[in-house]
């Protein structure tokens, strides 16, 4: 790489957390990998560690992130989360691409055309989120009746999308019922695949016994959602409201805590660009932003707001040593030291000193929007046992 800026995965990480969930939540059938965004920024290349691992489906935002996966990946089959227009339904069936269908006048259109292969579907069901997929009854069952009239379509899948966690929230069993009274006409036992679940969601109930996938997304990339209890009164307290709210709403017991083993592995460096002196009161950066406290050095990093990164992060670390980010802008950061360091020196932005956990809370943030912030105009640096490999994506 020209700029030492650099996110660093290491691809065992990501095989090790996909084979501890397997391990832990056995009884699915289809370990859904969803890989949307550059696998949320981890980039593509990253698909076949997860593959590699046991995820034995992907799904993607968009048709163009489905067709990008297909430069690493050829076999694996792709469902793709958003409508894809019709004048591309040539593409989906040549390169083994599942689209959704979420509404009646799509299907409708969809079987005037004359299909040139094979082309699976999955249904989207709208439980409650009123973003995608179908609300009624009646169009889901007359949806199901023409689709499998169709030779040349397979219904694969029906699934839905749920807005909470359903932990001490009587969202989750609604949305879970509406799913169920909306796909009554269907006989679910001929649908291959059902997927109701996410990350967030998988880990905090008990299997549903009419599902048989699972769309696996934040965790993989190490968060396990695990919310271990409080102690003492407050512990007590909270599980006294939580119980009460599980009996007057006829809630799903939700699972608290797991034991799930995983680790992040998305890490950020960079490189002390340059160096100068400052003397106390002397300014900083734009707008003369930072007032020197007391003598000491600014160091200049080659990363900035148009990487993603920017003075709210607070602090950068050189050797386990935190450093404050006094000033920013598009493409550097400076950093105040009381002690001279070298030219080229490393930076840790994020990683073993400054975790992902403690960026997101201080920008008040969650991991996924972190994640998307790095941008890709930085160079993913991929370690496995016997290479190192760089991307620029």
């Amino acid at each position: 790489m020209y700029r030492k800026t650099y996110v660093e995965i290491d691809e065992k990480i990501l095989e090790s957390n996909v084979k501890d969930i397997i391990t832990k939540y056995p009884d699915y059938q289809y370990y859904m990998g969803v890989v949307k965004n550059n696998c949320y920024h981890h980039g593509i290349k990253v698909v076949n560690n997860l593959i590699k691992a046991g995820i034995n489906y992907l799904a993607v935002s968009s048709l163009e992130e489905a067709m990008d996966i297909r430069k690493y990946n050829e076999e694996i089959p792709i469902l793709v989360l958003e409508p894809v227009s019709l004048e591309y339904i040539d593409d989906c069936i040549n390169h083994n691409i599942t689209i959704m269908i979420e509404n009646l006048d799509y299907v409708l259109e969809l079987a005037k055309i004359k299909l040139i292969g094979k082309l699976k579907v999955h249904l989207k069901i709208d439980s409650g989120m009123n973003r995608l997929g179908f609300k009624v009854r009646k169009e889901v069952k007359e949806t199901y009746e023409i689709l499998t009239n169709l030779k040349k379509i397979e219904v694969e899948g029906i699934f839905t999308h749920l807005a909470t966690s359903g932990i001490s929230d009587i969202y989750y069993d609604k949305q879970i019922n509406t799913f169920q009274e909306l796909v009554k006409d269907i006989d679910l036992n001929n649908i291959k695949i059902i997927h109701v679940d996410r990350s967030i969601t998988f880990v905090s109930h008990q299997k549903l016994p009419f599902v048989n996938g699972v769309r696996l997304g934040i965790v993989m990339f190490g968060f396990s959602n695990s919310r271990p209890k409080s102690h003492g009164l407050r512990g007590a307290y909270q599980e006294f409201k939580r119980n009460l709210k599980i009996k007057k709403y006829h809630l799903s017991p939700a699972i608290l805590e797991n034991n799930l083993k995983l680790q992040t592995t998305f890490k950020m460096y960079s490189e002390i660009l340059s160096i100068r002196k400052v003397k106390k009161d002397e300014v900083v950066g734009y707008s003369a932003s930072y007032k020197v406290k007391e003598d000491g050095y600014i160091l200049t990093i080659p990363c900035g707001y148009a990487d993603g990164i920017t003075k709210d992060f607070k602090y950068v670390a050189i050797k386990g040593k935190l450093l404050e980010i006094v000033a920013d802008s598009m493409d550097m950061l400076m950093v105040f030291s009381d002690k001279k360091y070298k030219i080229g020196e490393k930076i840790e932005i994020f990683g073993d000193t400054i975790s992902i956990r403690s960026v997101c809370k201080r920008l008040n943030i969650n991991a996924y929007h972190l994640f998307n912030q790095i941008q890709n105009r930085v160079v993913r640096v991929y370690k496995n046992e016997d290479e190192t490999i760089e991307i620029k994506y």
